[in-house]
């Protein structure tokens, strides 16, 4: 039996001081890319989030470097996601002794890395003969369709006239 390697790492990052709408925006754009791709289009964008997501990437690739012993090369953005995390709230004070609530959103960020070697490795090995378990069992080729006639039927509750 083959034993199944690990293929994925991530870093996350969490109250991020920044709404998870803008940090989204970017994220969208680095999606399924390699990493070098990413890294050129985190410095040349100009948003904000950017920094933020930059570190991200380069530590979730450090990471993949130190646990499973990949290239930088052979690294691709498999998951990226965005989540709104809690909303710090402060009270500005204004005249006459009242008060404004300020509302400072937070996101937490979650960068997935994949080594695309890995999979040429995995699949070196594995044959389709030794994937017997993954085969549909033969009961359930058959074809089983349950349809009830007397809804459909043309002198029904159905007739529009």
């Amino acid at each position: 039996m083959l034993k199944k390697r690990k293929r994925e790492v991530y870093a996350l990052g969490q109250h991020i001081p920044m709404s998870a709408h803008k940090a989204r925006r970017v994220i969208d754009q680095i999606r399924g890319r390699s990493y070098e791709e990413t890294l050129m289009i985190l410095e040349l964008m100009p948003y904000r989030a950017c920094y933020s997501i930059f570190k991200l990437v380069f530590s979730a690739a450090a990471n993949a470097r130190y646990n499973l012993g990949s290239n930088e090369g052979n690294l691709v953005i498999s998951k990226g996601e965005v989540n709104e995390g809690t909303t710090r709230r402060k009270l500005k004070p204004r005249a006459r002794g009242r008060s404004y609530p300020i509302k400072r959103p937070t996101c937490h960020i979650t960068i997935e890395v994949k080594d695309i070697s890995l999979d040429e490795y995995i699949d070196e090995y594995i044959e389709k003969d030794s994937l017997t378990w993954l085969k549909k069992p033969k009961w359930k080729n058959k074809y089983t369709d349950m349809t009830y006639h007397d809804s459909y039927s043309s002198e029904g509750i159905w007739d529009k006239k």
